[in-house]
């Protein structure tokens, strides 16, 4: 026991100079001569870090870094390159390479083929680079990249029993030359067979199958068998999917697909709170049903509680065909809206149907029944209307991005009326429309624009009630007013909402960093009566924050045309 404990001190003392001695780290340092970056690079990667080697293990190591810096050189067409090297010592000891490339060597005769079926495929691309033509500088690595690009694709299309039927590449490197054949024989191409699914699966097949995005017998695609994981990930059925379609030894040429399936819990409870200068704070409740019989249909209630807006109603929904894109919905709902100077109770009940079209337009057919009663701040109705409002909508998006998209635009377009007599109080056609479009220069300068507008065609405008008159300001409409102050105004001073809708606003972003952008932005427009009315302006600066969910925005703006300091607006989610 003696023994140990004197140990102790010298033992620790070891330690600490060892960690000391471990600060001072060798480095590498390759000089170039003519500069080459590239080579430069790849002598570096060959190389790697020198870690903690003091001046005698550098020695020793310097013919093996100049080997590996001989075969980085050769990897990019340099067979002649001359190296020499030198050690320099102390705590911080450094190799130091000098390298003189020397010609490199060219490409003489390339040849890269696809035979088989394969080479009838559209998808099945030859691999084109710069570095594999006639004169180009060999480069090991984009020969190495050919042939693994043909393998990859040949994975991803079903072509199991592809093989290289020549893959030679020949250096000469005294005569600075390189030949390169490639010819990669397909053989036939596999195919997907009939879907099977096994585990947690209390659906209908038919349900199922409508989830499967290919026929039974179809050429095999790698995409096909991963969209067919997305679909049934996404339908919020399930909460483990499993997909096996690998070919099978002695199976032949139609690959069975196989899928395990456990099914999510068929009730959850969701609650959220958020705020925005629109709205203020506000919480969200919802309850799901996720599916309540084989064939999927869902039942759900939802309500949503702020100082403008408290909601409360249920839907019953069916999946059809596909089920992801394709929905019928019944819902009712009570809404109770306090905007500027309305008041505004809403009941409403009926259905829609959704569909995603081949263009990928999303279209709504709608059929609802309303009633409101609405009161302009004297503490009485000032109206009470119903109305029996068929629509139709239609909206696309296309960015190349959901959450922050660098370019895209997106469209709305919607049209809704009603028949006085037929469970409606007066006729009135209602259309409003709103484009948006984002677009990044170089240097990621991005430039947003939005316009919308919409009017309402009516023999009575006074029955139509404050959920479908026009109101502007906010957010998402003129910055520097507040939410839905722009209005027209009745002989008491009230804001009752207009006629008419007319909206633009153009954004400049400026990048700071990766997740952060400056915004200058002007917006104009108004909601009236007449087309000839005055518009309004605001205009101001804000930053951008790219959150994992989307941007969140933070606006200081000012109103242009009226009295009164800056504002605030905060939102968050997609530009588009």
């Amino acid at each position: 026991m003696k023994y140990r404990q004197g140990l102790r001190g010298p033992l620790l003392l070891g330690l600490l100079c060892t960690s000391s001695l471990a600060l001072a780290k060798a480095t590498l340092d390759v000089k170039i001569e003519p500069a080459n970056a590239a080579l430069k690079a790849n002598i570096e990667a060959y190389i790697g870090a020198l870690g903690d080697r003091n001046e005698e293990a550098l020695r020793r190591f310097r013919r093996s870094a100049e080997d590996q810096a001989r075969q980085a050189a050769k990897a990019l067409g340099y067979y002649q390159a001359e190296i020499d090297s030198r050690i320099d010592g102390g705590k911080a000891p450094s190799l130091h390479l000098l390298v003189v490339p020397g010609e490199p060597v060219r490409l003489r005769n390339v040849v890269v083929r696809i035979e088989g079926e394969a080479s009838a495929h559209k998808g099945f691309r030859v691999p084109q680079s710069k570095a594999l033509i006639q004169g180009a500088q060999l480069d090991q690595g984009a020969y190495e990249d050919a042939k693994k690009l043909i393998q990859n694709q040949a994975l991803r299309y079903g072509f199991f029993d592809g093989r290289f039927t020549r893959q030679r590449l020949d250096i000469d490197p005294r005569a600075g030359f390189a030949d390169i054949e490639l010819v990669y024989d397909s053989g036939p191409r596999y195919s997907l067979g009939a879907v099977s699914f096994d585990g947690d699966t209390p659906f209908d097949p038919d349900l199922l199958a409508r989830l499967v995005p290919f026929p039974a017998n179809t050429p095999y695609d790698s995409d096909q068998v991963a969209k067919l994981s997305q679909n049934l990930q996404a339908s919020g059925y399930f909460d483990e999917v499993r997909v096996d379609a690998s070919p099978v030894k002695g199976g032949g040429r139609v690959i069975p697909v196989k899928v395990k399936l456990a099914a999510v819990n068929p009730r959850t409870v969701g609650l959220g709170v958020g705020f925005s200068t629109d709205v203020g704070p506000r919480a969200r409740a919802n309850w799901t049903r996720h599916w309540i019989n084989p064939q999927g249909h869902r039942l759900g209630a939802e309500t949503e509680v702020s100082p403008v807006r408290q909601n409360v109603g249920t839907w019953y929904e069916i999946p059809l065909d596909p089920p992801l894109t394709d929905t019928l919905r019944f819902s009712t709902g009570l809404q109770r809206e306090n905007l500027v100077d309305v008041e505004s109770r809403r009941f409403t009940i009926g259905g829609q149907w959704q569909s995603k079209l081949p263009s990928d337009w999303q279209r709504v057919v709608s059929l609802r029944w309303e009633q409101e009663s609405f009161d302009f701040g004297d503490g009485s109705d000032d109206g009470r209307s119903s109305f029996l409002i068929p629509g139709i909508s239609y909206g696309v998006t296309r960015s190349d991005n959901k959450l922050d998209p660098n370019r895209g635009y997106s469209l709305q377009f919607d049209v809704r009326g009603a028949k006085e007599g037929i469970l409606s109080d007066t006729d009135f056609t209602y259309a409003s429309a709103m484009a948006k479009g984002l677009y990044t220069l170089p240097g990621g300068h991005r430039v947003l624009g939005r316009v919308q507008a919409g009017g309402i065609a009516t023999t009575d405008f006074d029955a139509i009630p404050p959920s479908l008159r026009f109101f502007a300001g906010g957010d998402q409409s003129v910055r520097g007013y507040d939410y839905q102050t722009l209005s027209p105004e009745d002989s008491n001073g009230k804001k009752v909402g207009g006629r008419y809708l007319l909206v633009g606003s153009a954004e400049y972003q400026f990048p700071i960093t990766e997740k952060w952008r400056l915004a200058a932005f002007v917006d104009r427009g108004n909601a009236m009566d007449s087309l000839n009315a005055a518009m309004k302006s605001g205009a101001g600066l804000g930053v951008r924050w790219v959150s994992p969910v989307g941007p969140i925005r933070l606006d200081l703006a000012k109103a242009l045309d009226d009295p009164g300091g800056y504002r605030i607006h905060f939102s968050m989610g997609p530009e588009l």
